[in-house]
């Protein structure tokens, strides 16, 4: 049920994020790679060597609880 509940709630992009808290793209990148909730969209590519474009959209509540985190 709480992925229902994410789902409907408003999603960021990573310059929203890095906007609202002062940061870079790239940290902000690095702090939710990885965090689970985080949506990853990666466009695959036709040539073997170029690296994978790869979109983050953080749901609110990953941004509350990564902030609540991060602010201890």
């Amino acid at each position: 049920m709480a992925d229902l509940v994410t789902a409907f709630e408003r999603h960021f992009t990573v310059n929203q994020v890095a906007e609202l808290w002062g940061l870079s793209d790239n940290t902000v990148r690095r702090v939710f790679r990885d965090e689970p909730g985080v949506l990853r969209t990666q466009i695959p590519t036709l040539r073997a060597r170029k690296r994978q474009n790869v979109t983050l959209r953080i749901p609110e509540s990953v941004v509350h609880r990564v902030h609540s985190r991060l602010s201890v």
